[in-house]
Parts: C-alpha cells; structure tokens; sequence
C-alpha cells in the first residue's frame, strides 16, 4: 500500500497542482431517507451531531474561493435538512463559486422549490436509481420517494431550474439505463449522470448482491456512449474511467463518432470528460470536515479543522500521488489509456486495500503501447 511519507510525493505536492473543479460538500450526514447504499437512519442522525458549523462553512467556502472558482456541490445526507443550506449557498455565489445541489428530492414542495430558485444554484441534481417507483422506492428505502422524486424535478423546472438526473447503476437497475435517459428527457432534464457502485463504505455491504461484473459495467458502458450520441442531454459517466477509453475507442474504429472533448473549462458544469479525477481536479469534503479525494475513497488527505483548505489541496501527499500517472499499477499502469482513464482508485482501493492498484472492473488487456 502507498504511504503518504514518501519524500518524492511529497516534493511533488509542493508543486503547482492542477485546477481545482469540482468539490462536493457532504453538508451534512442527516438524511430522510434509508438507501440500501447508504447509512442507517439512526446513525445518519447521530453523526450529524458533529457537521461543520454555520462559521465552519462560511469559513470553507473562503478557502476554497481562494484557490480557484469550483463548482461547489452540496450534497449530503440530504443538504435540503441543514437549516443554514441558502445562508452558506448564498456566500459561496458571492465569492464568485458556481453552485449544485444535490438532494433525493422528496422534501421538495412548491414553497422550498421557490426558495431553491431564489438561491441561484447553477444546476440541481435529483437521485433516481431506477426508472420506475418500484425500483427506486425499494432502493432508497421508502414508498412513494419516486414520485416525490419526480414532483420535485416538475417544480424546480417550472421555475427554469437547470435539472439533472443521478442514477445509480447496480444489478437492480441494470437493464433500465435507456429508459432513465427518456425519463429524464419528458420531464426536460439538463443532464443525466450516471453513477457507477463503488463498493466502499455502506456500499461494500450489497457489493455482493449489486456490483455488476466487468463485462456487464463493460455493455453497459457502451450503452451509454452509444446513448450519448443520440440524445441532446448531457451524460456523463461517473464513477466509470473506462467509460473515456471505450469513447475513444468507438471514435478510432468508426471516425464518424466523435471522442470526447477534452476536459471543460475551469469551473464549468459539465464536459470534464477525463476518467478518474480524484484529488486531481475534484475532492469531496466530509460533514465533519475531512478531506478526500472523492466521496468513495476512504483515505484522508487534510481536516479543515486544522488545517487550510488551500493548504490540504496544495501540499497532501496523497495527491500528488493520484495526481501522478507513473504511480499506477497493475494494468492500469501500462494501459495506452491511462492518460484519458485512469482506473477507479475507490474500487482498487476496496479490492487491493491499494488506491494505486489497476481498476479491478475493467476487462481491458492492454496492448503496452503508451
């Protein structure tokens, strides 16, 4: 396993690092719901006894506008419980930050969808981990949370809220990615992201029972590069690196389909289409105010506790591991795609107890040309 002692990543943190993206914000662990995926209810409530205060966002979000201008997500639990959530989304669109929320959607009525509007989040993202309620109210743990679900994305929309759809691809929703997609097209979605399991944390528990194998991440993966092409919304393949490999190689055996463009500009909402970016362009802050390289990876790089924001981003060990290619193992590590992939370092993680390691779901062998 990598240590973060090692006197060459920690030269290479001390350089510049790469622009900052996108950091999700677990604003809280408190949540309404009892996902399969997910905590507890009784744990979820107890833990958030220990969420970053109003002063602790506040001062948050300056660290972060002060290294760059993010998309600041946040996220949860269910942010929509936190009573200060318009308080802190109102200072981060001061300081010049583009902001999402992300929520489950079902506490949403017509008064909370106005105060929504109001905020002026850049984009919200509702979760919908099946394409019908019977799938997703047995996957997020509660009767009638579909449509609930779907009310909320009606509403926000007929306030001219930019929407998006998460989805969660596991066993249970396996064969129902399409018709998410037209799901999300009748009720006029920006965007639909998919999400790959990563069988970390609570989401090791149904890893069993849920993660697909490789070639069925493999035929699904190219279902939706295929689904990209013939939809005017935004996917985007999350979680999935060797989704941008399986694009590029679509675009090198039939030149009519086009590969992804590279990644998008600073601080845009989409179009950052190269595989893994964990603590290279993206980091997840905790409620409790640890910093990861993203929601699914279980190593810390900082506490913004004890230490700056800009400090943990700059100058961690751990990312200046991830943030260097050479690191990787395995197959990753001589795979020709590495550059445009990468391997999810969660699931090496939770196979090999190494975030190094080659991405254990990809049945790609590569050819050793890179």
């Amino acid at each position: 396993m990598p240590t973060d002692q090692s006197s060459d990543a920690a030269c290479a943190a001390r350089s510049t690092p790469p622009p900052l993206r996108l950091v999700f914000w677990e604003t809280t662990a408190g949540c309404n719901l009892e996902c399969v995926h997910c905590r507890r209810l009784d744990v979820a409530h107890e833990l958030m006894r220990n969420d970053l205060s109003t002063e602790e966002g506040r001062r948050l979000i300056d660290q972060i506008a002060e290294v760059g201008r993010p998309v600041l997500v946040f996220s949860g639990g269910e942010p929509l419980l936190r009573p200060d959530l318009f308080e802190l989304a109102e200072r981060a669109k001061n300081r010049g930050l583009l902001t999402a929320l992300a929520t489950n959607g079902t506490l949403i009525d017509e008064p909370l969808a106005r105060r929504i509007a109001a905020a002026g989040f850049d984009r919200v993202s509702v979760s919908l981990d099946g394409a019908d309620a019977a799938t997703h109210d047995r996957f997020r743990g509660l009767d009638g949370s579909f449509d609930l679900a779907i009310r909320a994305l009606n509403l926000l929309r007929g306030l001219d809220v930019s929407t998006q759809i998460n989805c969660t691809i596991a066993r249970h929703d396996m064969d129902q990615i399409e018709d998410v997609l037209r799901l999300g097209e009748h009720h006029g979605v920006t965007a639909v992201h998919y999400f790959l399991l990563v069988p970390v944390g609570c989401g090791e528990q149904i890893a069993e029972e849920q993660m697909l194998d490789m070639q069925e991440v493999e035929d699904r993966l190219q279902l939706l590069a295929n689904l990209e092409d013939r939809t005017q919304l935004q996917i985007k393949a999350t979680c999935a690196p060797h989704y941008y490999r399986i694009r590029r190689q679509q675009a090198k055996d039939r030149p009519e389909k086009k590969a992804p463009a590279p990644a998008g500009r600073h601080g845009s909402l989409h179009s950052i289409t190269r595989g893994c970016l964990a603590g290279t362009a993206v980091c997840f802050v905790s409620h409790q105010g640890e910093v990861f390289p993203c929601g699914y990876l279980p190593v810390s790089a900082g506490d913004v506790r004890n230490q700056s924001f800009g400090e943990i981003w700059r100058n961690s060990p751990l990312f200046a591991e991830l943030r260097d290619p050479g690191k990787l193992g395995g197959k990753c590590g001589r795979c020709e795609f590495k550059m445009v992939c990468g391997g999810c370092r969660a699931r090496a993680y939770y196979q090999f107890s190494d975030y190094l390691a080659e991405e254990p779901y990809c049945l790609y062998e590569p050819k050793g040309r890179i």
